[in-house]
């Protein structure tokens, strides 16, 4: 029986690990003239910055930015007290 219970613990920890939202903030620029910008994003899939930075490079491109760099990437945890910071770059993308 502690058997079952310590697998059934381990199947639902990462289970929930494996859904646990993933943020990531950043760095753009604009040229001509030159803009900059700091926000937020959410992470599909696995937590990395290398990961943000993919998704983040084609949907910053769309709008003309070019991506600095990823500054980090945090959970929900993180997420509030950088959203004054991100303003209207806060989760836009």
């Amino acid at each position: 029986m502690k058997k079952l219970c310590s697998t059934f613990l381990i199947f639902w920890l990462s289970a929930g690990m494996a859904h646990a939202a993933c943020y990531a903030d950043y760095k753009a620029k604009r040229d001509n003239p030159l803009r900059l910008h700091y926000g937020v994003v959410e992470v599909r899939g696995d937590c990395s910055a290398r990961n943000a930075a993919d998704q983040l490079r084609s949907a910053l491109a769309r709008d003309g930015w070019q991506l600095l760099n990823v500054v980090s990437v945090f959970d929900d945890a993180g997420l509030d007290q950088r959203r004054d910071s991100a303003g209207e770059y806060f989760l836009r993308y």
